[in-house]
């Protein structure tokens, strides 16, 4: 079989969403934007690995067009897009190792997909542009392999006009201005995953604060004083979660507010997105800034190697925001936790935390019961084990994928229990198991 068919398909989760049978190593991303017709011209350069023989590539490519598309550097005339997939034939078999480099050139009006989950990827807000894709919403702004565990490096040139701010994945390291249009460039070295590429447009006010990490910040100037009073606190929080995970797996942070009500905030490589509505200047929403840093180490650095282990990025990030109360000395995990399992003894008990399912990957119990086998796990190993195991764990998978299993073996050679029953119980079967 030659990068076709099944054995090749993405995620189980997201039947016909990204491929195995090629690893892309970088993209190169030169985005033209109008934001008042919602117009983006692109061109894409996507260097790739073949994992097998190939002689046909797919891309995934939501409602935008190609153009030209050219491998290796010369124009491909055997193209086709059906639905979501770009499909390109190349000439002559890619032999399984051999490096090849796409060009493609696409443009239309960019919005969501349809998903199980709802719309998902490119939105237009009242006046920009938000970004949000998990889990397959990437193609709705360039071609990618939107598989979770397929990273690759990015570089971002993102133009539109001069009076909206710009914020993509990565570090600004170019901005230039001509004839009322700005070229923002970004460049993103650590491995990312197609979800958690990003931009946001909108007419944002940018400062850069933080003592340890630099933390870049994009929101509305009229939000300044709730901005300053919700995240005044984010020093810390990055300084403990350093302490209790390991060092910031990043170079920067940064933090979005649109103007824009989001029904939860999002977390994109090195940046989280809050919506106005997050900011109250009473830190209403501190527990949701604590889960969206947490992201950093567990989904971002650390990636999953398919959507079945979601737990091993929710279930900590919810375990995070519990260590922050704590931290900050309110509700200790051991009180939330124990909240939290009486609360899901009322709900149903219908799914395998360890592998809930496309439909229940977003449930709120695989986040609670994540968190709860966490902390059934810290009792058992006690602070010094625990807080080491996480340690090393976003060490040995820094910027890397990973998935239950390897956890479980981690678990046991820092404790040298044995530990399988204890993740049977809270991961893999439906029922919750006794305190």
């Amino acid at each position: 079989m030659t990068g076709r068919g099944v054995a090749f398909s993405g995620d189980p989760y997201t039947p016909g969403v990204g491929t195995w049978s090629y690893r892309v190593s970088s993209y190169d991303l030169d985005l033209d934007y109008r934001v008042p017709t919602n117009r983006l011209d692109g061109v894409a350069v996507i260097e790739a690995v073949a994992m097998v023989d190939l002689d046909r590539i797919e891309l995934d490519l939501s409602k935008l067009k190609a153009s030209k598309v050219k491998l290796d550097g010369k124009r491909v005339q055997g193209v086709s897009h059906v639905g979501h997939k770009l499909a390109v034939r190349s000439p002559a078999t890619i032999p399984a190792g051999k490096a090849f480099t796409l060009e493609i050139e696409y443009a239309g009006r960019p919005g969501p997909r349809r998903s199980p989950w709802g719309p998902i990827g490119w939105e237009e807000l009242a006046d920009g542009v938000l970004v949000a894709s998990q889990p397959m919403g990437s193609s709705t702004w360039f071609p990618c392999n939107d598989r979770p565990g397929d990273k690759a490096t990015y570089r971002i040139r993102f133009t539109a006009e001069e009076d909206y701010a710009v914020v993509c994945s990565g570090e600004l390291t170019k901005t230039s201005t001509r004839s009322g249009r700005t070229t923002w460039v970004y460049d993103q070295e650590a491995p990312t995953a197609a979800y958690l590429a990003t931009v946001q447009v909108g007419r944002y006010a940018r400062r850069t604060e933080g003592k340890k990490v630099p933390v870049d910040y994009a929101y509305p100037l009229e939000l300044e004083k709730r901005r300053a009073k919700d995240f005044g606190r984010l020093d810390k929080m990055i300084s403990y979660f350093s302490k209790a995970f390991g060092p910031y797996p990043f170079d920067r942070y940064g933090v979005v507010i649109t103007h824009d009500t989001l029904e939860i905030p999002l977390e994109a490589q090195a940046m989280a997105v809050f919506g106005e509505n997050h900011v109250d200047g009473e830190h209403g929403s501190e527990r949701l800034i604590a889960h969206e840093l947490a992201h950093q180490w567990f989904g971002n650095s650390v990636g999953l190697s398919s959507w079945r282990h979601i737990w091993l990025n929710e279930g900590f990030a919810c375990y995070a925001e519990w260590l922050w109360s704590e931290e900050r000395g309110g509700a200790s995990a051991d009180v939330l936790a124990r909240q939290h399992y009486d609360r899901l003894r009322a709900a149903p008990e219908d799914i395998v935390i360890g592998d809930p399912g496309s439909a229940s990957m977003f449930d709120d119990r695989v986040y609670k019961r994540g968190a709860l086998t966490l902390h059934q796990l810290r009792r058992r190993l006690g602070d010094d084990d625990f807080f080491g195991l996480l340690r090393r764990w976003t060490t040995e998978h820094r910027h890397g994928v990973a998935e239950t299993e390897a956890f479980v073996r981690l678990a046991e050679e820092v404790s040298g229990d044995q530990l399988r029953a204890l993740f049977d119980e809270w991961l893999s079967r439906p029922a919750l198991p006794l305190w």
